[in-house]
This record gives C-alpha cells, structure tokens and sequence, in this order.
C-alpha cells in the first residue's frame, strides 16, 4: 500500500544537518536539480512574491529559497508542522507503525516531486500549483517523471492529496481518493484533520488493506462512516467519502 500526502505550508523554521544529498527516487533528482534553480532565480527577482503567489507577509520565505543549494536540513517527517501532520504524529508512532510510514508515505511537493518521510530537506515555500519561469505549471512539468517512477510500484493507493498535487500522478483504478463531508459538504480544515488521523489508523493496523473494499471495511471498523464509489470510467481512482458527525 501507498499513502499518498500533500505537504504543508507550516514548516520547522530550519534544519540542523548538512545540505541535500541522497533523495528516495534518484531517477528524479536531474528534474530537482532543475525546480531549485528555477526556484532560486524567481525568489531573487523584484516580483519574486507575485512569481511564487506569496503575500507580503512571507518575505522571509524567499531568503530561504535563495539559500536552498546550502541549508540545513531535517527529515520530511520533522519539517511538515501543519494540521495534517499534527494528526498524523509521525513523532508518536510506535515502532512497526513508524517502519510502515518509512515504506509507504509518500508526500508530494512542488520543489522534490515525492520525498519519503526520512529524505532530509530544508525548509522552503513553493507551491505545486506554481507556474514557475522557466519551467511552467509544476503539477506538469513532474507529471511524466513521476509518472514513470511510480507506476513502478505496485499495490493499493490511498490518495490523501490535496487537488493541487493529485495533477502530478493519477495512479488509476488502483486509487482511492478519500474526501471528507460533514453535513454533506466538503469541509477544508477538518479534512486535513481527519485525512491526518486516518493515515495514522491505517499505519497501526496489523494488517495492510490491498483493494478498495478493504480500505472501506477497514475505516468502517475503526468508526468511520463512509461510502464507496466504484470509478466512473476506466483508469480512475475510487471514491471513499468519510461522512463526519457531532459539532464541528
């Protein structure tokens, strides 16, 4: 099984090991080499906050991106902060959940392509769905390496992305894209929440599911009320809608 996630904009401030070195997926790395110099030109240029779609507030981020080619790092499963993460408690797992995490997350990013939890990066601020000079929109411009990488891998994909980084793979009908409702419509911050919670059950489970169906009991043990949507066409993703109850 693959667990699919998005990054976060809320990231450690900074790293305490060595510069970038060895990335899961090497085959990606002449695709990165390209990202940070593109990423590194736009955040030195006058309109570096329009380029990026980054508010006057984030500034600082740009000095960050300037400097990605010798800052510090720090594992992906420490620089991600956000809710997602925050639910997810990579720094709580026990140990056989902690080795499933290693095997199977997977985030996405607009300036990696796809890093493991234990690949060490710095802290930096771009988007997927950036159109970065020279190279274009980045969902893209990843696509047909990523592609290539991971059709490779074999097994059940749980989709936990959010819309901006599912452009960048579409695994196919071997897919389940979890969505989250309450009170039947889709609801932003408590997705995150509850995508984060339901990557965390599902790394404790003894069992690892390997079909749609499977996932869908599996969530449904755990308390989760949800529908299975089978795909509307060939080489789609499954649907597993998580219905949440109770206050908000």
């Amino acid at each position: 099984m693959l667990m699919l996630l998005p990054p976060s904009e809320g990231k450690a401030h900074e790293g305490d090991g060595p510069p970038v070195g060895e990335l899961s997926f090497p085959a990606l790395d002449r695709t990165r080499k390209r990202v940070i110099t593109a990423l590194v030109r736009a955040s030195k240029r006058r309109d570096a906050l329009d380029v990026l779609g980054l508010t006057p507030g984030l500034a600082g981020e740009l000095a960050k991106n300037a400097a990605l080619k010798t800052a510090p790092t720090l594992p992906a499963a420490a620089l991600y902060t956000g809710v997602l993460y925050d639910n997810l408690g990579l720094d709580t797992l026990d140990s056989d959940a902690r080795r499933r995490a290693e095997d199977s997350v997977l985030i996405f990013s607009g300036l990696w392509g796809v890093v493991k939890i234990t690949d060490r990066i710095p802290p930096y601020r771009l988007s997927m769905g950036v159109n970065l000079p020279p190279l274009g929109g980045l969902a893209a411009f990843w696509r047909p390496q990523i592609t290539k990488e991971l059709d490779r891998v074999s097994g059940l994909v749980v989709d936990l992305r959010s819309a901006t980084y599912t452009g960048a793979w579409q695994p196919g009908s071997r897919s389940v894209t979890v969505r989250v409702f309450r009170d039947g419509k889709v609801v932003s911050h408590m997705a995150k929440a509850t995508r984060g919670e339901i990557a965390r059950a599902l790394l404790h489970q003894d069992t690892t599911p390997s079909s749609p169906d499977e996932l869908a009991k599996t969530l449904d043990a755990l308390g989760y009320t949800v529908d299975l949507t089978a795909p509307p066409r060939p080489n789609r993703p499954w649907t597993l809608d998580v219905h949440l109850t109770g206050p908000a």
